[in-house]
């Protein structure tokens, strides 16, 4: 089924979030996309609990908390988003485009807003042998359904707050699992750890440390695996299910291949309302550049608004745009829900 909306956000971070709330504002639908599997994009994922003091009257906030803020600002609309999937393929159809997610959603909409920050997270693969034959069957970099791994032994790699936290949950329902980790130094919360290792003593949870996935095996799914210590010794794991949590990089992706200008590894767009070589495909935030470009969150929400605006033009051709302020737009306000 084909999702109309009036316009399609891709990245759920700071920037994409507050465009949500221009668009909001301005009465018109969208839905947002994300590749991750949660919302607030780098603020989230990389910096959750380090200081940001250059949002305008946060004199001193968090990424985590200025995420909740925006969402707490957006409430009001109940946008839609569709995480832990990317845009694959945007294809010009008459006036509208087409856009296709890796998870096969298509949408239909006359604006794009690419607000995916110095691109989409990638997962860090590790360098071993058939990896792609067996990712999908067995091999996972996150978890879109748990219940798939109910009564299986899982093993999960990883020291960060995403393997501890995973290995807890999966716990109660997973016949057992194995936390590998190439130290014995966990990043994530003390309090997860605490858990995981509280959990290990009934063996449903086991650690080892200081071992590496060396090998994977099976026919048409995965079937065991072949871990290494650093002392070179080799030990073979009968498993159901690997989830790999090695971290994440930043790719261009997909949207290499849209013929939009770039430059250096950023969209090319305009001043006057952030729109690149595609009528109807903006982009805003650390992802664009354009002469005097400052990559700071506070550069993106201006580039979101005035983004939004043209985003109503395009969207609603037989209406007028009246900029209003919202401590005095009645019209705003009761958008908003203000009593």
């Amino acid at each position: 089924m084909t999702i109309k909306t009036d316009a399609v956000v891709i990245g759920a971070g700071p920037v994409g979030l507050f465009s949500v709330f221009e668009l909001g504002i301005l009465n018109l639908d969208c839905h947002i996309i994300d590749n991750l599997d949660k919302i607030g994009g780098q603020c989230i994922e990389l910096y959750p609990d380090k200081p940001i003091y250059d949002i305008p009257g946060l004199p001193n906030c968090t990424g985590k908390s200025l995420i909740d803020n925006l969402l707490e600002q957006i409430k009001p609309f109940k946008k839609q988003f569709h995480l832990n999937q990317r845009v694959n393929t945007i294809k010009k159809i008459n006036k509208l485009w087409q856009v296709i997610t890796s998870d096969n959603k298509i949408f239909e909409t006359p604006n794009i807003i690419i607000a995916g920050g110095v691109g989409s997270f990638e997962p860090r693969k590790p360098e071993v042998k058939d990896i792609n034959k067996f990712e999908g069957k067995g091999f996972y970099y996150s978890v879109k359904d748990k219940a798939q791994f109910t009564d299986e032994i899982v093993a999960i790699f990883g020291g960060g707050d995403s393997a501890l936290d995973w290995a807890v949950e999966l716990s109660t329902i997973a016949k057992k699992i194995y936390l590998i980790h190439r130290r014995d130094n966990f990043k994530g919360s003390p309090h997860t750890l605490n858990k995981v290792k509280e959990i290990s003593k009934t063996n449903k949870i086991e650690i080892k440390t200081f071992y590496q996935l060396k090998e994977l095996r099976g026919k048409d799914k995965l079937e065991n695996i072949e871990i290494q210590h650093d002392n070179g010794k080799i030990e073979q794991l009968d498993i159901n299910s690997v989830i790999a949590f090695f971290g994440l990089k930043m790719e261009l992706g997909p949207i290499a291949d849209w013929s939009l200008n770039l430059e250096e590894k950023s969209i090319v767009v305009n001043t006057h309302n952030f729109q690149t070589n595609h009528e109807g495909i903006f982009a805003i935030g650390d992802i664009c550049t354009y002469p005097g470009k400052l990559k700071l969150i506070l550069s993106g929400f201006h580039e979101g608004a005035l983004a939004a605006k043209e985003c109503f033009i395009r969207a609603r051709p037989n209406e007028n745009f009246v900029f209003q302020y919202t401590t005095s737009s009645t019209k705003i306000q009761k958008i908003l829900g203000v009593k």
